[in-house]
């Protein structure tokens, strides 16, 4: 049976990954970023073009990136849904004399990573290993929020050793059957 890596095993083979990675995505035609609400691509094309010979082309699950005539930098379905009207692209001025096609997509589903941009992206990154950056609780929609300062709620009475929403509600329950029902003895009732 093989043992499980040590930690500098697992480091070093974590350091190997991401610089495969790094060196796979910088093969693309395109450089991509990502949030966990939305994804931005980035395609360098040459100064003399105008938006008039660009193609570009955003459907809740397909993307395609060309200039008009050529093979396109991105053609395919993408690795998830996102929303059209929310989403855009842009033809940019960079340094240089060059210019930039800048696409953002927004979500559909604000709660996962992609490891691609499309499905038949030649490379993919390993999501396993993105770190989040922090987030406002305002950042939230209201039912995510709720959730989250429940839990957080939640955490600190635990940590105080006091009972948690849920444990308060029993109790404040049992409290007015009580009170609803003086002749009862609960004396040795138990809350599960």
């Amino acid at each position: 049976m093989p043992s499980s890596p040590t930690p500098s095993e697992r480091e070093r083979s974590d350091a190997e990954a991401k610089v495969r990675e790094k060196e796979e995505q910088a093969k693309l035609p395109y450089k991509w970023t990502q949030t966990i609400q939305d994804l931005d691509i980035v395609v360098p094309v040459a100064g003399n073009l105008r938006g008039k010979d660009i193609e570009v082309v955003i459907t809740k699950t397909k993307l395609k990136v060309a200039i008009k005539g050529q093979t396109p930098f991105i053609d395919g379905e993408l690795t998830h849904g996102v929303k059209v009207d929310e989403s855009a692209w842009t033809l940019e001025t960079v340094g240089g004399g060059g210019k930039e096609i800048s696409i953002h997509l927004d979500k559909s589903n604000k709660m996962e990573w992609w490891d691609a941009v499309v499905t038949n992206a030649e490379y993919k990154i390993d999501t396993s290993k993105i770190v989040p950056e922090n987030s406002k609780l305002g950042d939230l929609d209201g039912e995510t929020r709720g959730m989250v300062e429940k839990m957080m709620y939640d955490q600190r009475q635990k940590e105080m050793g006091k009972p948690t929403s849920e444990e308060q509600g029993k109790a404040d329950m049992l409290k007015k059957f009580q009170a609803q029902h003086p002749e009862m003895d609960f004396s040795n009732a138990k809350m599960s």
